[in-house]
């Protein structure tokens, strides 16, 4: 195994915050881990080769989204090309691995774009360990439309990500938000999807009505929201591409919200208020079946699946104050999860299963949190005026969310965090932005 692969178990190690004596110090290639510290890797990222003149701006511009990619997890390092000893100046040139040791440089990334008599674009990347002088992994190729480089420098960014660090990437991936404009108390509202990085927005909806809380299907081509263009919240399910829409079924004089698919997205979780009683249904997609999952008279709301679909965490105040319980996704007795001070709610399974994110109120401060999904292992991730509303990305290492700050003048914006409470960013948004919901990896 190269000490590049081997670096996996070191960045695998990051969900449990391991003390850095937990690591294999052997050798050069390593993250070190202190209270929550690392040490970000450094590679080296030469512009990719032009293969024609054509070519030479598509270059360029994937070379810099790679690095920006790579980059932004705070878990690599990218060397200034002015670093650099040895000039790339063709995709099959010998790597002079001594020149990168010299620089200190771990990884090297190597590419070329081509661009075909079609109109289409060829590009080629390989990655490298330089300490152990060896390629890792196969190089790869891709062809794809001149439209699509953004989403083939992802790609490649997520590949070298994924042989680094063993878990698999999130950068080819979109989020679909709330889009804000307007002044604090008239904010206009629409939905709006954008790359995971802010780029590529585009508008699903106008602003003749407030819309709320999107969600991605499991395969990213649908969304689920709720829309007042009625007067009273309702669900309606959204196609991506064609941007066509349908109400859901509902009860006459009912409110509907917070809705979530299941899984395998055949099925939808959602909050269903009548007679000032809010509990949690579960409804077929395709309409027909509708069935309630609690009956309590307190109220249920925000309920979200599990990875393997067999069990449900919501937010209740039940017990006279709002926490997280968990129940069978049939319905059923439920359990409570959380037992520290403040509020807790908007809870959302984590995609490897092993974390619940929420959003918690305590002493006038809101936070992002994780927990184990048996209540234990609480870390406040987040601390500020308002952070909410918790999304996890699709390898389940990084949480988006909406921060607001205070004051007449502050307006929702996008964040990022990584699971280990390191590496808090803005997300860039054109307009203010809140109730993100990250999609899967796009096929």
């Amino acid at each position: 195994m190269t000490r590049l692969a081997a670096l996996a178990l070191a960045i695998l190690s990051l969900i449990l915050v391991l003390p850095a004596a937990a690591q294999d110090r052997s050798g050069p290639l390593r993250i070190e881990i202190t209270e929550g510290v690392i040490e970000p890797l450094p590679f080296a990222l030469p512009e990719f080769v032009a293969e024609n003149g054509g070519a030479s701006g598509f270059a360029r511009d994937i070379t810099r989204v790679i690095a920006a990619d790579l980059s932004g997890t705070g878990l690599f390092r990218e060397i200034p090309p002015g670093a650099f000893i040895s000039r790339v100046t063709s995709f099959d040139s010998p790597v002079q691995y001594a020149d990168w040791k010299a620089i200190n440089a771990q990884a090297l990334i190597t590419g070329s774009v081509e661009t075909r008599s079609d109109g289409r674009l060829v590009i080629k990347f390989r990655l490298f360990d330089v300490f152990s002088e060896a390629p890792l992994g196969e190089g790869l190729q891709f062809v794809a439309g001149q439209d699509s480089w953004r989403r083939i420098a992802h790609k490649v960014a997520d590949a070298v990500y994924s042989r680094i660090t063993g878990e698999g990437g999130y950068f080819d991936s979109r989020v679909v938000f709330v889009s804000e404009t307007g002044p604090k108390n008239a904010r206009a509202k629409r939905l709006a999807v954008m790359d995971y990085d802010g780029a590529n927005v585009e508008f699903l909806t106008d602003s003749s009505a407030i819309v709320l809380a999107p969600r991605f299907s499991p395969t990213g081509d649908r969304v689920l929201y709720t829309s007042y263009e009625t007067g009273f919240p309702r669900i309606y399910l959204l196609d991506v591409a064609s941007v066509a829409r349908r109400a859901l079924e509902d009860q006459v004089g009912t409110m509907t919200f917070s809705p979530r698919f299941s899984p395998d997205g055949r099925t939808v979780v959602y909050s269903l208020s009548q007679n000032g009683n809010t509990d949690i249904y579960r409804m077929d997609v395709g309409g027909g079946s509708v069935r309630r999952l609690t009956e309590t008279p307190s109220i249920e709301t925000a309920p979200s699946f599990s990875p393997d679909g067999s069990q449900i965490v919501f937010e209740s105040d039940r017990s006279g104050t709002q926490q997280l319980y968990i129940m069978s996704a049939n319905g059923g007795e439920a359990r409570r999860i959380s037992f520290g001070p403040g509020r807790y709610g908007t809870p959302v399974w984590s995609p490897r299963g092993d974390l619940i994110a929420f959003t918690k109120q305590n002493q006038g401060r809101f936070h992002i949190g994780v927990m184990r999904t048996d209540g234990s292992e609480e870390r406040l991730l987040t601390a500020s005026f308002l952070d909410e509303g918790p999304t996890w990305s699709p390898n389940g290492r990084v949480i988006m969310f909406t921060r607001e700050t205070q004051g007449e003048t502050g307006a929702p914006a996008l964040y990022t965090v990584d699971i280990s409470g390191r590496n808090l960013r803005r997300v860039p948004t054109q307009t203010a932005a809140s109730d993100p919901s990250w999609s899967p990896l796009l096929p």
